[in-house]
C-alpha cells in the first residue's frame, strides 16, 4: 500500500477563490489524509492569496535556494499554513518574480501571463527540492493543473536518482480548462536538467508549443491519469490509451475519494 503522497496542486480554497480545481485541491488531501495515508500538499503563493488572513509564515529552514532558469537566478522561499479544520499543513512556492503581486493565470484584463512557462518550470522544481530538503519519500505524486505539468518529466529524469523520489509513482490529473497560449519559443532549452535529453520532450514539444502540449509531456512520464472532468480534451486522453498508462474515469463527488485512493494503490502495485 502506498502510505505517503505527495500533492503537488494549483489551487486550493480558501487561499484562492472556488474552482473545480481549487474545491479539489482542498477536499482531495483531506480525504486521502482520513483514509489513514500521510500526505504532503504543495502550491503557489499566488499573489492573490492574502498572507495575513491566511496566517501564512515563511520557513527559514527550506528557503534561500536559488534556482537557475533562463539563465538567471530566482531565490525559492517556502511558506506554509494550516487548513485547522482538514489538520492540514500547506506549503507555498514563492518567488517576487513569478508569484509576488500577480495573479493566476492572467492578470487583471484577462491575458495570460507571458512567461507562465517559466512559472510551471519554477514552481516543480521549487516543490521537488522542497521535498528533498524534507527527507520524505512519497510513494505516490498526485499532480494537478497546468502549473504541475514538469513535474512527472523532472520526477523520472532529473530527478529519478533522488532518494526521495527514486521509487515514486505519478498520477496526473486533467480538467476541463487548461491554458490556451503558446509557449515561448526556447521552452525545450529552458525545461533541460541533468539526465534530461531533447529527445526525452521533442517528440511531444512542437514548435510552436502550447500548454496542451505540456499536459501531453506530463501523461508521457507519468504512471495514471486522473479525468477530474467529464469535458477533459479527448486528444489527451487518446494519447494516454495510446501509450498504455492506466486512466481513472472522470467520478462523482459521492465516489471520487473512494475511487482515487483505490487508484493509487493500483498504481502503486504496478512493476513491484
Amino acid at each position: 500500500m502506498a502510505n505517503k503522497v505527495l500533492f503537488i496542486t494549483q489551487e486550493i480554497v480558501p487561499y484562492v477563490t472556488e474552482s473545480e480545481k481549487s474545491i479539489t485541491g482542498r477536499k482531495l488531501p483531506q480525504a486521502i489524509q482520513e483514509k489513514g495515508r500521510e500526505i504532503r500538499t504543495f502550491m503557489p503563493k499566488w499573489g492573490n492569496v492574502n498572507e495575513r488572513r491566511n496566517q501564512l509564515h515563511e520557513v527559514i529552514r527550506l528557503s534561500g535556494m536559488n534556482l537557475i532558469i533562463d539563465d538567471t537566478d530566482h531565490p525559492l522561499i517556502i511558506k506554509v499554513a494550516s487548513i485547522q479544520a482538514a489538520r492540514m499543513q500547506v506549503y507555498f512556492i514563492d518567488n517576487d518574480d513569478y508569484f509576488q503581486h500577480r495573479l493566476m493565470e492572467t492578470d487583471e484584463d484577462g491575458v495570460e501571463y507571458k512567461d507562465n512557462d517559466e512559472r510551471a518550470i519554477f514552481y516543480a522544481r521549487g516543490v521537488l527540492e522542497t521535498v528533498k530538503k524534507l527527507r520524505w519519500c512519497p510513494e505516490v505524486i498526485h499532480c494537478q493543473g497546468w502549473i504541475s505539468a514538469l513535474a512527472p518529466l523532472y520526477i523520472k529524469k532529473a530527478y529519478m536518482e533522488e532518494p526521495s523520489f527514486r521509487d515514486s509513482k505519478v498520477v496526473f490529473s486533467l480538467f476541463e480548462n487548461e491554458l490556451e497560449s503558446t509557449l515561448q519559443d526556447n521552452i525545450i532549452e529552458k525545461i533541460m536538467l541533468k539526465n534530461i535529453e531533447k529527445s526525452d520532450v521533442e517528440d511531444v514539444i512542437p514548435s510552436p508549443a502550447t500548454f496542451k502540449d505540456l499536459c501531453k509531456l506530463a501523461i508521457k512520464y507519468s504512471d495514471g491519469l486522473i479525468l477530474h472532468s467529464d469535458k477533459v480534451d479527448p486528444e489527451l486522453v487518446q494519447y494516454a490509451h495510446e501509450i498504455g498508462i492506466p486512466v481513472l474515469e472522470h467520478q462523482s463527488d459521492e465516489t471520487f475519494a473512494d475511487a482515487i485512493n483505490n487508484f493509487y494503490d493500483e498504481i502503486w502495485s504496478q512493476g513491484k
